[in-house]
């Protein structure tokens, strides 16, 4: 199967902090299968680092209120081409522009709610099976080729 990634599950260090998230743990998982690499943030031009995004009221705005969402809203596209064609995605929890099911709230407290990172709608809006690093047990079965009610 092909896979998109989100590029800091695989240790690139393309994280708003300069860092990466690598996930031994699910890259073992995912061994067999091609993985196509993506970060709508590096894909939208924010610098490495970057000051940290939020979304709130479907706003995306950076830690000193500065509203971002058109530009993350362009890497968000850029990065729905290089994926067009994978079987499904796993990509970064909590993240504006990956996350899945849970972000942080806007307030840059470290408050999770329900929702959803710009990527990701983009994604289910086109019709693609979206886990988090979090669903390797659902990943695993998804592979396996059963269905797991997603």
């Amino acid at each position: 199967m092909k896979i998109g990634i989100s590029a800091c599950l695989l240790g690139y260090n393309v994280r708003y902090n300069g860092s990466n998230k690598l996930n031994k743990e699910l890259l073992e998982i995912l061994k067999d299968e091609e993985l196509v690499p993506i970060c709508p943030e590096q894909l939208a031009s924010f610098t490495i680092p970057h000051l940290p995004l939020e979304i709130k009221n479907d706003v995306v705005y950076t830690s000193d209120g500065k509203d971002v969402s058109n530009q993350l809203l362009t890497g968000c596209n850029l990065a729905y081409e290089k994926i067009q064609d994978c079987d499904f995605l796993v990509l970064k929890s909590k993240s504006p522009s990956c996350g899945y099911k849970k972000i942080y709230d806007g307030t840059f407290s470290g408050k999770l709610i329900e929702g959803n990172g710009y990527f990701t709608r983009l994604a289910i809006l086109n019709n693609k099976k979206v886990f988090s690093e979090e669903d390797l047990e659902l990943i695993a079965t998804f592979l396996e080729g059963n269905d797991c009610n997603l």
